[in-house]
C-alpha cells in the first residue's frame, strides 16, 4: 500500500524533471518550442519513468525481464536527477537570497539603477542555461554509467582474526563469505562465474553465504539450471553452507515495495530450496552443524522475514545452549542485529550482510546511523562481526561509493 500512496510523489518529480529538461531543450534547440517535439521528448521520459510499471504488470518472459533492466537503471540514473537538481535548486536559493541582501545595502538612486540594468538582463542567458544543464547531465550521466560499471566489479576484502578457543586439530580455518546475490534481473551467470572464480583462487576451508541468494522472483533467473551449475564449482574444504534473508522469499516487487506472498506468508519458493540442494549449498534454517568435530556453524533465519515453518527464529541464548563452548561458534545472519546479544551468548565470529554498504551515494553515509556494524569489521566483547557488502545488488542495477566484494575472513585458533 505504501507504494500505492508514494505514487502520486513519483509523478510530481517526473514532471518537474521533464519540465527542466524541456526548458534545457528549447535552450538547445528553437525546436523544441514547438508541440511535436515536446511530445516526442514526452514519449521517450514516459517511456523510462514507466518502465518498471509495465514490467511489473507484464507476464514472465523476455519482455517482462527487458522492461524489469530498463526499470532498475533508471532508478539509479532518477536518483542522481533528483540529487543534482536538487542541488542546483539550492544554488539558485542562495544566490537569490544574495542578491536580496545586496539590493537592501543600496540607496534607493542606486537601487533604481541597478533595477534598470537587471531587467534589461531578465531575458534568458541562453548559453549559461545550456551550460549549467549540460554540466547537470554530464554529472548524471557520468555517476551512472560508473555505477553500472562498478557493479559488476567484485572486489576481495581480507579480515584476520584470532579466537581464544581451540577448533580440535585445526590452527586456522579460511572462510569465504559472500551475501547477496540477488540472483534475478540484475545478477546471471557471468556475475556469479565471476565471484565463482574469486573464491575457488582463494582456496577456502569452508564457504558461506549470507542470505538473499535470490531476488524475490524465482522466475527472474535467466538461466537456473545454468546457475545451479556455476554455484555447484565452489569447492572447498568443508562445503558450502548459506542462510536465506529477507528476499529470499516469493514475493513481487515494484521498486523496492513488496507485493504479498503465496497465501499471503512470506516464505521462500520450493523451487530455491531445490536450487540451493542442485548447487550442493547446505541451506541451515535456523539451526546449526558441529564442523569436523572442530567448531559449530549455526545458520540463523532472517529477523523480519523468518520463512516457511519458523514462526519466531531462535534467540542467541537458544542458539548456543546445547553447544560446547569450549569450541568456537561461527554464526551465519543475514541481518547485523544482536550484535550484543549474541556476543553475551558466546558466539565468536558472526557473519552477516544485508546492508549493502548503502549500494549508491549517499546511502553508505546513511547506513552509518542505521546499523552498529554497517560493513566491515566491529569486535563486539570477544566476538568479531564481519559484514559483506555483498557481491550482488538490488533495486539500480549500479553501486556508486560502495564495492561489490566477498571476503576472506582468516581465523586463527589460539587457545590453550
Amino acid at each position: 500500500m505504501l507504494a500505492v500512496y508514494l505514487s502520486p510523489l513519483y509523478i510530481l518529480v517526473n514532471a518537474y524533471i521533464f519540465w527542466r529538461l524541456i526548458q534545457w531543450l528549447t535552450a538547445c534547440c528553437g525546436g523544441f518550442k514547438r508541440l511535436p517535439a515536446r511530445i516526442g521528448a514526452g514519449i521517450v521520459y514516459l517511456f523510462f519513468a514507466t518502465s518498471l510499471l509495465v514490467g511489473f504488470l507484464l507476464p514472465a518472459g523476455g519482455a517482462q525481464r527487458f522492461f524489469k533492466s530498463v526499470g532498475n537503471y533508471w532508478l539509479g540514473v532518477l536518483l542522481y536527477t533528483v540529487l543534482v537538481l536538487a542541488a542546483v535548486e539550492l544554488i539558485r536559493l542562495f544566490a537569490w537570497l544574495a542578491g536580496r541582501r545586496r539590493r537592501r545595502g543600496k540607496q534607493p538612486a542606486e537601487e533604481n539603477m541597478e533595477g534598470k540594468a537587471h531587467a534589461s538582463a531578465l531575458a534568458p542567458d541562453r548559453g549559461r542555461r545550456v551550460a549549467a544543464g549540460g554540466a547537470a547531465l554530464l554529472l548524471i550521466a557520468a555517476l551512472s554509467v560508473w555505477g553500472a560499471v562498478n557493479a559488476r566489479i567484485i572486489h576481495t576484502t581480507d579480515y584476520q582474526v584470532s579466537v581464544d578457543k581451540r577448533a580440535g586439530e585445526l590452527e586456522e580455518l579460511k572462510v569465504v563469505l559472500t551475501a547477496d546475490l540477488h540472483l534475478g534481473y540484475n545478477i546471471g551467470c557471468r556475475q556469479m562465474e565471476d565471484m565463482v572464480e574469486k573464491i575457488n583462487r582463494e582456496n577456502p576451508d569452508l564457504v558461506v553465504i549470507a542470505g538473499d541468494i535470490f531476488d524475490n522472483e524465482y522466475e527472474a533467473l535467466d538461466d537456473p539450471d545454468r546457475l545451479a551449475e556455476i554455484l555447484g564449482g565452489i569447492s572447498s574444504r568443508y562445503g558450502v553452507y548459506a542462510c536465506y534473508g529477507n528476499h529470499d522469499i516469493q514475493e513481487k516487487i515494484l521498486a523496492g515495495f513488496t507485493f504479498g506472498g503465496k497465501g499471503g506468508k512470506k516464505e521462500s519458493d520450493p523451487r530455491m530450496d531445490d536450487f540451493l540442494e542442485k548447487a550442493g549449498i547446505t541451506l541451515l534454517q535456523d539451526e546449526g552443524v558441529l564442523i569436523d568435530d572442530s567448531f559449530y556453524l549455526f545458520g540463523r533465519a532472517d529477523a523480519g522475514k523468518p520463512g516457511r515453518g519458523i514462526t519466531v527464529r531462535k534467540t542467541p541464548e537458544e542458539i548456543t545452549a546445547d553447544m560446547d563452548l569450549t569450541k568456537p561458534v561461527l554464526v551465519l545472519d543475514h541481518e547485523p542485529k544482536e550484535l550484543q546479544e549474541l556476543a553475551d551468548a558466546g558466539v565468536d565470529v558472526d557473519l552477516g550482510g544485508h546492508t549493502h554498504d548503502g549500494q549508491m551515494f549517499p546511502g553508505n553515509i546513511v547506513m552509518k546511523f542505521l546499523w552498529e556494524n554497517p560493513c566491515g569489521y566491529l569486535k563486539k566483547d570477544q566476538m568479531h562481526s564481519i559484514v559483506t557488502s555483498g557481491a550482488g545488488l538490488f533495486g539500480p542495477n549500479m553501486r556508486v561509493g560502495t564495492k561489490a566484494e566477498i571476503c576472506v575472513v582468516d581465523i586463527r585458533f589460539e587457545g590453550e
